[in-house]
């Protein structure tokens, strides 16, 4: 479903603030697999995502998406193919349209504009089931401004629009990052069962190793621009943290004591 081949990203490149943040990364998912990436600040995680997502364009290197060679295509053009949920929950949603109007945008990605506006009743039925499916009481609040919406609440919500369409590849940046630990848990928990139900592709960036080790099929870390360690199946199954930073402290070289040293890194 993705070939990443051989992508490199430099930022201000001939300046003392040069940074080498992405060097000769590859990496392929199958159709159906739900890859986390951990590692340290710098690591190049949120890089690789937004070279996927064509925020920026890479310096060399080949994106392959579903078949099609999307390296060269802009990031507006790819958002019919890519669903992404970011780290803040403000972002993702147009805080002062209706919950509605919101899940219409999305159900409408990548479509021709046209001069008719609004929801239709079928539309809301739809609307309404899927909200259900969050166990929110969200499908009871459809005109309410998402805005008012909780940040738990708008993380689901932005989940279920960036599934609507059922995109190729759903890109998770640090989703539940910014919420407090039960909500992240259910955020979390919604994730899985999207993604399983949609048979989606998936990548997810987390801040935290037990739920790299618990969620999806596959574990890869990355450490300056490299990904040195891809983990799948009952090996990622039987990981503990302990041997996740003794394998970060085999690979990259440096020693760590705990988690938080990793992910400061």
């Amino acid at each position: 479903m993705l070939d990443v081949v051989k992508i490199s990203k430099t930022f201000n490149p001939g300046t003392i603030n040069e940074k080498r943040a992405l060097s000769e990364l590859s990496l392929h998912l199958d159709d159906g697999d739900f890859v986390t990436v951990i590692g340290g600040n710098g690591a190049g995680k949120s890089t690789m995502l937004n070279a996927i997502a064509g925020v920026w364009p890479v310096d060399e290197g080949r994106i392959v998406l579903d078949g099609n060679d999307i390296t060269a295509l802009p990031e507006h053009k790819r958002a019919f193919l890519i669903g992404r949920v970011f780290q803040d929950p403000m972002m993702g949603t147009a805080p002062n349209m209706q919950l509605e109007e919101n899940l219409a945008l999305a159900k409408r990605r990548g479509e021709r504009r046209g001069l008719r506006w609004g929801v239709t009743k079928a539309e809301r039925e739809e609307y309404h089931e899927r909200l259900k499916t969050l166990g929110l009481g969200l499908e009871d609040r459809m005109t309410a401004k998402v805005g008012l919406l909780s940040g738990g609440q708008r993380q689901a919500v932005t989940l279920l629009m960036a599934a609507l369409r059922k995109p190729k590849l759903l890109l998770l940046d640090e989703h539940t990052a910014a919420l407090d630990p039960a909500t992240a848990r259910k955020v979390l928990e919604l994730s899985d069962s999207i993604i399983q139900e949609n048979g989606l592709t998936a990548l997810m960036i987390t801040h935290n190793m037990s739920d790299a080790i618990r969620h999806g099929n596959r574990l890869i870390m990355m450490n300056e621009g490299h990904i040195i360690l891809d983990v799948r199946g009952e090996e990622k199954a039987h990981l503990t943290k302990r041997e996740l930073m003794e394998k970060f402290s085999q690979l990259s070289g440096a020693q760590v004591e705990n988690d938080a040293m990793l992910l400061s890194k």
